[in-house]
């Protein structure tokens, strides 16, 4: 089923670029934009951090990507998200991976491990496997990005893959914002 939701995200995603004035992905289905992030909740396990709560994150700007590591349409957004943490973490972007499985062996905190590390990704990950942070932030699909502002509230939201440069370019004017 959620294979499925996968490549709905994509239509989705498609679909919601052609609607002039709207976002792409607003939906009442997931978290409301201008709404407080919800706290990650029922962490398995944080890979590359300490734990992180949306609370200590204030002040910064979060970038929130839900994904799985088996998932193509994930897979391909990573070198994105990768590139952004690095080019703007000293900036005062936070990403948080939120590893939600699709399939049991992905719960496998060895072969999330092993994913993380072939991956390349030194970013902080939590290990979502009871799905309790994908249940309170709303979320339907993988790959999903949330961008939250230094105020502690969602501002953004994108689905599957692409909308790159305009996710990137609402990362720059959340970043100036914060600074001002």
């Amino acid at each position: 089923m959620k294979t499925l939701l996968c490549i709905v995200a994509l239509a989705a995603a498609f679909v919601g670029a052609l609607a002039i004035g709207t976002r792409a992905n607003a939906s009442s289905q997931t978290v409301a934009a201008n709404a407080v992030a919800p706290e990650f909740t029922g962490i398995n396990q944080w890979i590359n951090s300490p734990p992180l709560t949306m609370s200590s994150l204030r002040g910064k700007v979060v970038l929130v990507d839900f994904w799985t590591y088996s998932c193509i349409n994930c897979i391909h957004t990573l070198p994105y998200v990768k590139q952004w943490y690095e080019k703007y973490k000293d900036q005062g972007l936070v990403v948080v991976g939120v590893h939600t499985p699709e399939y049991p062996y992905e719960a496998n905190s060895s072969n999330l491990q092993d994913a993380i590390k072939r991956y390349g990704i030194h970013y902080p990950v939590a290990q979502d496997n009871d799905n309790a942070t994908w249940n309170a932030w709303q979320n339907q699909y993988w790959p999903a990005t949330y961008l939250i502002d230094a105020q502690g509230k969602v501002v953004y939201h994108t689905i599957g893959e692409g909308r790159y440069e305009e996710t990137e370019a609402q990362i720059k004017k959340l970043l100036a914002q914060a600074k001002g």
